[in-house]
């Protein structure tokens, strides 16, 4: 008589670069609310009630990106997620954006498991978290382990104290010394919880081994929206967006005796008042909050002419333009480089608050000024220009009017380079401005060492608080108007 398969049914609920988007909007003519994180923890508590074996997990970057996580330092939002209570939560980059110190801090304060194989402490050669969990659930048990790459590791990168392995393939290593010490016939699903971009993702599930026995990833970092998750080297991939107007969620089902996945449904969730009613305890908390925050910050400072918009941080953006011609003002160089990353909402205006300029550009830092060849010039725009940067997990850059690139992505080349209309010479030299943060990773940001951008000898912190000179370009500049002028064109 054939042996009865022993099966049992889950579901995983899963989030990642919810960037302390706590607050619902409202959407289309209905009023209806979406995304914010009371109605997000309406329909988790909602799954918990309807569904047997939940597991609710979030792949990274839970802070930075907004006013009041900025306010507290991300002390509101560890509050916040402790009472969403994650099963277990993987760090992302903008974790250690308060600084290692702190993020140790917030790690204590947290109500949940924080895992990570691959961030060690580099003179003890010991890891920085927990490496791996172990979670029980219907009296099957669930490997999870975290992975971040120094590739997206853009704070903690400048801490020496700290170091990651460099690469997908020495990450790839390390997750099979967790498999290899932790996994063993007892473990019926291993998961990753990653955050380092989908397209890493799928590199990283092509090195691992089969006998590993790992079953899915869970990513964030490049706010990948998936119609179905991607499967590779027999591993699920998959990603929920950016926010928490989404949420992803598998229904499975689980072997014990083969320890794998024979039957799985993933959806795509969008979080709206249809699906669930708001927590409103959580509502109130978060509301404590954001009252505090309105009250320092909820001041008019100037009025656009129209919004602005800043849909993608690969393309010239209206709002980009804004930002990058205000530091041109004060810096008064050839070039501005501003992070696309940096702005961090996607419109603006027409009227605009100190809370919204907050919001916008939450990264306060020192604005320098360099000398450089025009041949380093064509350089730093080649690199930064070329396809592959502009993946969603590349350093994208706005830049000032006056300037026109064009690049040929067939070709893979700068085809020309301008300033007010004439062309960059080789052996002239330009002044170039960027935020400190890029200069410290010019390197591979830039494709320039930090010595080729001070060897002319002619370097000038020009502001020492980014975020100070663009208050006051709006406060002096109402009623402005920018639009897409082709800055950056990509043939």
């Amino acid at each position: 008589m054939p042996k009865k398969k022993r099966t049992k049914k889950f579901t995983i609920l899963h989030s990642n670069d919810m960037h302390g988007d706590f607050l619902a909007e409202v959407s289309g003519k209905e009023g209806k609310l979406i995304g914010g994180l009371a109605l997000l923890s309406g329909y988790i508590n909602k799954v918990r009630k309807e569904e047997e074996n939940v597991l609710y997990v979030i792949s990274g970057d839970m802070v930075q990106g907004s006013l009041i996580d900025s306010e507290y330092k991300g002390i509101s939002t560890m509050e916040i997620m402790n009472y969403l209570a994650p099963d277990v939560v993987a760090l992302g980059n903008h974790e250690f954006d308060y600084g290692l110190s702190h993020l140790l801090f917030l790690e204590k304060m947290a109500n949940f498991p924080i895992v990570n194989a691959n961030l060690y402490i580099k003179k003890y050669n010991k890891r920085l978290m927990n490496p791996y969990l172990i979670i029980n659930k219907a009296g099957m048990d669930i490997l999870f382990t975290g992975i971040l790459t120094e590739k997206v590791m853009d704070s903690i990168s400048m801490d020496e104290t700290v170091g990651s392995f460099i690469s997908l393939q020495e990450a790839s290593r390390e997750v099979g010394k967790i498999c290899n010490a932790y996994k063993n016939d007892d473990i019926d699903l291993t998961i990753l919880l990653t955050h380092i971009g989908f397209e890493s993702d799928i590199k990283l599930a092509k090195l691992l081994k089969p006998e590993w026995g790992v079953d899915m990833i869970i990513g964030g970092h490049s706010h990948t929206v998936l119609k179905k998750p991607k499967k590779v080297n027999n591993i699920l991939i998959s990603q929920a967006g950016v926010g928490s107007d989404q949420i992803g969620r598998y229904d499975l089902t689980v072997d014990d005796d083969t320890n794998s996945i024979i039957e799985y449904k993933w959806q795509l969730i969008p979080i709206d008042s249809d699906l669930a009613k708001p927590d409103k305890k959580l509502k109130a908390y978060i509301t404590s909050f954001k009252e505090e925050v309105d009250r320092k910050y909820n001041t008019i400072i100037c009025k656009f002419a129209q919004k602005l918009t800043h849909p993608k941080r690969e393309i010239e953006t209206s709002l980009g333009n804004l930002i990058a011609d205000a530091f041109v003002e004060t810096a008064q160089c050839d070039i501005m480089l501003v992070g696309s990353g940096s702005i961090r909402v996607k419109e603006m205006g027409p009227v605009v608050t100190l809370m919204d300029l907050l919001s916008c550009f939450p990264y306060d830092d020192n604005l320098t000024r360099y000398s450089i060849s025009g041949v380093k010039l064509k350089k730093i725009f080649s690199h930064i220009m070329r396809k592959e940067n502009r993946n969603s997990e590349g350093e994208c850059y706005q830049t000032n009017r006056g300037v026109t690139a064009v690049y040929n992505d067939e070709k893979e080349t700068l085809m020309s380079l301008k300033i007010n209309d004439v062309p960059v010479e080789n052996t002239e030299f330009y002044s170039i401005c960027m935020q400190g943060y890029h200069f410290n990773k010019s390197n591979e940001y830039l494709d320039v060492t930090n010595e080729e951008l001070l060897e002319s000898g002619m370097s000038k912190v020009v502001a020492t608080s980014a975020q100070e000179v663009l208050e006051e370009f709006l406060r002096n500049n109402q009623n402005i108007s920018k639009r897409i002028e082709n800055r950056l064109v990509y043939i």
